[in-house]
């Protein structure tokens, strides 16, 4: 029996179209099931959910066995609970014309029953326009959360016509700090024997969790007028409206036929690319292309404009316009720059490329001698591993306040040497680390004067963050330390305490670091890229295009002047199968090498491989851990290590194929 459930709700809402596909979850690929658990553990919401229960203690978890199966049988048990004057319920479930919620907390007091819907989103309560807009429209970050509130609050005024129904938001307070060491590890996520999600609370009394660090809000007027129509999810499409649609979607499983739309479409989890060849399940991208605009199998091998680098004209859609062949100047409104790449610049060279297949590099190699003259050897590379947590893990921080905990330096000087020279990580549970992170970069880069380099904004962005924390900290010595990162860093865009950054010793500019993903942006073209600039789609770009960096890296790391802290000299970066270059990321060691299959089973991280950030995030919250084997902690302290090495090494070889075209 199925029925429309709120996370069935949410996900129409998004796009119908989503809806049947999820339907047919056997028939179409979704590349989001891939990681759920991963994202599970870094957004937290599992945890907050937890820790939110428990600010409302001797609630009754509807949890039965099913009797027969079916979504009555738990909303029976609800419906026996709520004879009770007054209760807290966990996971009250309402149904009512095939339409199921079950609530995170259900306060009843009376005739009163409060809906609370648990978030780790955040939210800053002192300020305006949280919600709804100055001008009276809903935020739309917000949307889709308001709308989920609002069909739990509906569904349960159906099921509870003579009660009055009050909806609520529980969000995480940024404003408020944890008054508690180790909050963050109270709530342990793992995998239970169905391999679902599920957390172990190491807690029992709430006493022991400090401070409360959630806000409730009460949200009956915007509910209300969702529910009245005065606010709509899509122009086409109210409250009531989205409730009939979906409802036929999920109960007759028909397919909306609902119009293609060039944001949704672009960012489809029902689409299959070139890494998901060979998964199974079919593609809801060709199925909404070839019923809506009967696209043929040669439509489908066309460069199509949805992986146009920064295109966000849904105009263009709406025009007819699909493919790049089809796309003039005038379309994206072309428009040249004095000295580099505009956007729009490179947005027709990827757009010209593509449709031409012309796999051929772009350089502006006056461009790039340019900014590369004014470099000064030796060069540091560097990149920052980092976490932000709902809970936090020390007393002191806030919500989701930047926690610095690795970095990795690799030098390359003048005469091609390179040296992986300095690293840190701190696994030291409980400890914060972000003081000693920036005692140990200082340290590591104040030896010369070198240009320093990182890959996008992130270290930018970091270091903002622990300037501030210093500044409000007593920790020793800490004017040098903000002084050294206000030599080497830039304020953050609205930055309520910016500075200036000095001028090298030697006067020739600042030492802020140099971004190297906007030289790329700016200089660099590599078709094989298709539009990103993430540094995992240029590596391989470049590992592709560059017989420099394919012959020097095909050696091992020991007979190329290359340096490693983390790994042997016979190491071997790049190696090819079936004529295709394996990502040096798919060559890192394993996590738990050193281990036997018997001792893996009693380990506590379900993480086998640490090749991307989000994983490394993760690796970072097991490793705080307190109960954790030293052996286990080990293991997962060198693959971050392993991993962060490759970052940066991965941009010496951005910069060494850069430096070998010009």
């Amino acid at each position: 029996m199925k029925a429309l459930s709120k996370s069935r709700f949410k996900q129409g809402l998004e796009c119908p179209n989503k809806l049947y596909f999820s339907n047919n979850n056997k028939v179409y690929h979704n590349i989001k099931n891939e990681d759920s658990f991963l994202e599970a553990l870094a957004s937290g919401g599992f945890q907050v959910e937890e820790y939110a229960r428990l600010q409302y203690p001797g609630g009754v978890l509807v949890d039965a066995p099913y009797i027969n199966n079916t979504y009555q049988d738990l909303a029976d048990q609800t419906t026996e609970l709520l004879k009770q004057e007054n209760i807290v319920i966990y996971e009250a479930a309402f149904y009512v014309d095939h339409l199921f919620i079950r609530t995170d907390v259900l306060v009843k007091k009376g005739n009163n029953i409060q809906v609370i819907e648990v978030k780790a989103k955040s939210i800053d309560p002192t300020k305006d326009y949280n919600f709804v807009a100055k001008k009276g429209k809903l935020v739309s970050d917000w949307k889709p959360y308001l709308f989920d509130l609002a069909f739990q609050a509906y569904v349960t005024q159906r099921c509870l016509p003579d009660f009055n129904i009050i909806p609520y938001l529980c969000l995480v307070d940024k404003t408020k700090s944890a008054s508690v060491d180790g909050l963050n590890q109270l709530f342990r996520v793992k995998k239970d024997p169905n391999n679902r999600t599920d957390v172990t609370v190491l807690v029992d009394d709430i006493s022991q969790l400090g401070d409360n660090l959630l806000h409730l809000e009460n949200l009956s007027e915007v509910v209300n007028k969702i529910h009245d129509g005065s606010y709509s999810y899509y122009d086409n499409l109210n409250f009531h409206e989205a409730i009939k649609l979906l409802s036929d979607v999920r109960i007759n499983d028909l397919y909306p036929n609902w119009p293609t739309q060039f944001s949704a479409c672009k960012k489809c989890e029902f689409k299959k690319d070139d890494s998901q060849k060979g998964k199974l399940g079919k593609s809801g991208f060709d199925h909404c292309f070839k019923t809506q605009h009967q696209w043929t199998p040669d439509d489908f091998k066309k460069p199509n404009i949805f992986n146009i680098w920064n295109l966000k004209d849904p105009k263009l859609m709406e025009r007819g316009i699909l493919f790049k062949e089809q796309l003039t100047l005038e379309d994206i409104k072309y428009k040249e720059e004095a000295g580099f790449l505009s956007s729009k610049e490179r947005q027709w060279l990827q757009i010209e490329k593509e449709r031409d297949d012309d796999f051929s590099e772009y350089i502006d190699k006056e461009g790039l001698r340019s900014e590369m003259d004014t470099w000064v050897y030796p060069l540091h590379f560097i990149d920052f591993e980092t976490s932000t947590v709902p809970l936090p893990f020390h007393a002191g921080r806030k919500p989701y306040e930047q926690i610095a905990f690795q970095f990795s330096h690799h030098i390359y000087y003048e005469d091609g040497r390179t040296e992986h020279a300095n690293e840190f990580i701190n696994t030291n549970p409980g400890e914060f680390p972000n003081f000693k992170f920036i005692e140990h970069l200082k340290e590591s880069l104040s030896n010369d004067e070198g240009t320093i380099f990182k890959f996008a904004t992130h270290e930018n962005t970091i270091l903002n963050a622990v300037r501030d924390q210093l500044k409000a900290s007593d920790y020793p010595n800490k004017g040098t330390l903000v002084s050294f990162i206000e030599s080497i860093s830039h304020p953050r865009k609205k930055h309520n305490d910016p500075w200036v950054v000095p001028l090298r010793q030697t006067g020739t500019g600042t030492r802020d670091m140099v971004d190297l993903c906007k030289v790329v942006v700016k200089y660099y073209y590599n078709p094989h890229t298709f539009g990103s600039n993430s540094i995992k789609k240029v590596l391989p770009a470049v590992l592709k295009s560059s017989m420099f960096v394919q012959e020097k890296y095909s050696q091992p790391i020991g007979k190329i002047r290359v340096t490693s802290k983390n790994l042997s000299p016979d190491h071997v970066w790049l190696k090819t199968e079936n004529d295709e270059i394996i990502s040096p990321y798919k060559m890192l060691p394993k996590v738990f090498k050193n281990i036997t299959q018997d001792e893996i089973e009693n380990i506590l991280s379900e993480i086998d491989n640490i090749d991307d950030g989000g994983a490394a995030l993760t690796a970072y919250g097991k490793i705080q851990y307190t109960d954790m084997s030293e052996r286990e902690r080990q293991e997962i302290s060198e693959a971050l290590k392993r991993y962060c090495e490759l970052d940066t090494l991965a941009m010496v070889m951005i910069y060494e194929h850069i430096k070998s075209i010009v």
